[in-house]
C-alpha cells in the first residue's frame, strides 16, 4: 500500500511547488499525474510554468482529467503527484454535465473511494495537491456551492487515509497530520 501526502491550501500558495520537492525527495521513477484541462491561452502558459519546475527527464507526465485509477494502473511508478484534486473534481462535474447526470456527493464518494483503493494497490509515495476552498465566503450560486461541498469531502476522504497532511499557506508548509 502506498503511503499517501495530501497537501492543501490557497490559491498560489506554494502549495504544489511543496508537494514537487516532497516527491522529488524520494528515490524511484516519477509520474506527474495533470488533471487540468487547457482550455485558453492563459491556461496553457500556466501549465508550461509548472512543467518548467520539473526536470522532465526524472518525470513522466501523463495528462489524464478523469480516470487518475487508469493512470495509476497502467504505470509503474515508485512516486505519483496528482496535481490537483481539484480539477478532478471540476473534470468530474463536468464530465456528468455533459452526460446529463448530476454529480450528487455519492457519486464523488464512490469515484474518491475508487482512486484510494486503486493507490492501496501500489507501493511507494502518491502526493496529491488540493486547494482548500471552504474557507472563504459562501458561494452565492448552488453549483458553486456543490463545487466546494464536493471538494471538502473528497478532501476529508483523502486526509483520513493519509499519513501526512500539510496546510501550505504563504509557501510554508503547516503539519496538519504526521503519523510517523
Amino acid at each position: 500500500m502506498a503511503e499517501i501526502i495530501l497537501i492543501t491550501g490557497g490559491t498560489r500558495s506554494g502549495k504544489s511547488d511543496y508537494a514537487l520537492k516532497r516527491a522529488e525527495a524520494v528515490d524511484g521513477n516519477r509520474c506527474f499525474l495533470a488533471t487540468c484541462v487547457v482550455a485558453d491561452d492563459e491556461m496553457a502558459e500556466r501549465v508550461q510554468k509548472h512543467r518548467e519546475l520539473r526536470d522532465e527527464t526524472r518525470w513522466q507526465t501523463i495528462e489524464e482529467r478523469i480516470e487518475l485509477e487508469d493512470a495509476i494502473q497502467q504505470n509503474d511508478c515508485h512516486v505519483y503527484l496528482i496535481d490537483c484534486l481539484t480539477l478532478w473534481i471540476n473534470n468530474l462535474m463536468v464530465d456528468c454535465y455533459e452526460k446529463d447526470l448530476e454529480c450528487t456527493e455519492s457519486f464523488v464518494a464512490t469515484r474518491t473511494e475508487k482512486l484510494l483503493d486503486t493507490i492501496d494497490t501500489i507501493s511507494g509515495l502518491v502526493v496529491i495537491v488540493t486547494n482548500e476552498v471552504g474557507m472563504g465566503i459562501v458561494p452565492e450560486n448552488e453549483l458553486a456551492r456543490r463545487y466546494r461541498d464536493l471538494v471538502g469531502l473528497a478532501n476529508r476522504m483523502i486526509a483520513s487515509r493519509a499519513a501526512e497532511v500539510i496546510l501550505v499557506s504563504c509557501g510554508l508548509p503547516l503539519y496538519l497530520k504526521d503519523i510517523k
